[in-house]
């Protein structure tokens, strides 16, 4: 069944309206099917913290400098940092750029004394420091040999992030403006925010409606540090849905075919996480990601092959990934509510 545009806006709707329901905080809600669009909530160009969404972003910015030449996927990451870094490696096995996208370096989920050292701060990742989190990844042990196991990893993305602004001689916010979002049209995703869109920056709040700090990933950017916008997000999930030029579209196939078996039914891609569509027939599969910060939840998803896509984005801590996946399936098949599984922010 295809669902029409006046059905599009209302499955929309309901989403926001429950999400916004008895909560503090904005939020904003999006779908894409075929060429139609629908958005509700608060104002389109209201910007949030889009957490580690912002991994997506940094995977397909490999997967641009690769084609290229720039970099190679199987680059060891001691090689883009700077002289005098020690990179772990186990049973002899380097750390390469795409098991950082793939969150299969080994790497913890957090610098070196980061848990600690925010376990009671309101902006836990604002010290760690290129210098910082260098120093700590010299004494940092890996979980596993690079390339064998999944483990979810905000240092690993985030020194991606890092490595690939370096290697391309610019900072990580203008790496991902010229790479993504210029080609695409997205005006209002990046890190550090001017005047004008610090003041459509909605604060951020806790589950309880307590206002929460913004967050600054520091030397990790690339793990979390963006803000975006529905609007801005929805041309980034057409793009995984084919509407990009060329350079972009190859690269998007790049960071697919990037990939790691999680489990019998999850893949890890470069940037995302797949799993069988609910109700979407054989071969059907869902790519999503997440985020979180201190005062805002995230959720990118995208249907292929239904040519349909969810993007939330909330001011609130409690999680928007089920209503979310919920929209999703129901846009390719309106009958069914599935309940759904989240990446972890």
């Amino acid at each position: 069944m295809t669902v029409k545009t006046s059905a599009l806006e209302d499955l929309v709707r309901a989403t926001a309206e429950e999400l916004s329901r008895g909560r503090r905080g904005a939020v904003v809600v999006g779908a894409v099917h075929d060429e139609r669009t629908a958005v509700h909530g608060a104002a389109p160009d209201t910007l949030f913290e889009i957490g580690s969404i912002t991994k997506s972003f940094t995977a397909l910015a490999l997967a641009r400098l690769s084609l290229r030449g720039l970099v190679r996927l199987d680059e060891p990451l001691r090689e883009l940092l700077p002289d005098g870094a020690t990179v772990p490696e186990r049973d002899g096995r380097a750390i390469e750029l795409a098991h950082l996208a793939c969150h299969t370096s080994g790497l913890p989920r957090l610098p070196k004394g980061m848990f600690l050292r925010g376990l009671f701060s309101s902006d836990p990742y604002a010290a760690c420091t290129r210098e910082v989190v260098l120093n700590g990844l010299g004494r940092t042990s890996l979980r596993s040999v690079p390339g064998a196991g999944f483990h979810y990893s905000n240092l690993g993305a985030g020194l991606l992030g890092l490595a690939l602004a370096r290697r391309a001689e610019t900072d990580y916010d203008t790496l991902i403006r010229t790479e993504i979002c210029r080609p695409l049209g997205m005006t209002d995703t990046q890190r550090t925010l001017d005047p004008d869109r610090t003041a459509r920056l909605t604060p951020g709040h806790s589950r309880t409606g307590r206002p929460r700090s913004r967050w600054n990933l520091a030397a990790l950017a690339g793990a979390g540090g963006l803000h975006s916008t529905v609007p801005d997000l929805l041309r980034f999930a057409r793009a995984q849905l084919g509407e990009a030029p060329a350079e972009l579209t190859e690269a998007i196939a790049v960071t697919r075919a990037t990939e790691h078996r999680v489990n019998a039914a999850a893949t890890v891609h470069a940037g995302w996480l797949s799993a069988p569509l609910p109700h979407g027939g054989a071969g059907q599969r869902l790519f999503f990601h997440n985020g979180g910060t201190g005062g805002y939840r995230s959720l990118l998803a995208v249907a292929p092959d239904r040519r349909a896509a969810v993007v939330i984005l909330s001011a609130n801590t409690v999680s928007v990934d089920n209503p979310g996946l919920r929209l999703l399936t129901r846009i390719g098949c309106p009958d069914s509510a599935p309940a759904a599984a989240g990446t972890g922010d």
